[in-house]
């Protein structure tokens, strides 16, 4: 009767180190990043979304401030928008770096690529907040222009000083 309790025992032990090790084989798996994934497409954009998000806020910040149109409050809040937008990019390039390097995270094929495109999606929408903002900052230093010269016309033809 021991004989059969042991071997039967050892047979389950077995098995179930076996089950075992298939499940940290699987589980391992999930920690490494395939090529289907790492060649994804969208990663590449994310990152071409990255650089035109810092060139153009970078050429709005500096248009923006070189004009006349708008006062150091205006521009310390431009600054503020900005940093607020390139802060929030970094995280997204965080969270894309942490999804395509192996042993980071332990996810399936499916789920780095719905992450990926989470991600992708979001620095979407931030490109076009900025260009967004930079249109209508631009707009608003256009009117103020306008009204500049029409205040200096006006103050010509009257013969105003002030």
């Amino acid at each position: 009767g021991y004989e059969i309790l042991s071997g039967g025992y050892n047979t389950v032990k077995d098995l179930s180190e076996g089950n075992f090790s298939l499940h940290e084989t699987f589980l391992d798996a999930l920690m490494q990043v395939s090529p289907t994934v790492k060649n994804y497409r969208r990663i590449g954009d994310i990152v071409n979304y990255q650089v035109l998000l810092v060139k153009e806020y970078k050429s709005a910040f500096s248009r923006f401030s070189n004009s006349e149109n708008f006062n150091a409050e205006e521009i310390a809040y431009f600054e503020r928008v900005y940093d607020n937008l390139f802060k929030q990019s970094l995280r997204n390039l965080d969270e894309l770096t942490s999804v395509i390097t192996a042993n980071k995270m332990r996810m399936s094929d499916d789920e780095r690529l719905a992450s990926i495109d989470k991600i992708y999606a979001d620095m979407q929408d931030k490109l076009l907040f900025l260009r967004n903002f930079n249109n209508n900052t631009a707009v608003l230093a256009l009117q103020r222009a306008k009204e500049h010269n029409d205040t200096r016309a006006m103050r010509s033809i009257y013969k105003l000083n002030n």
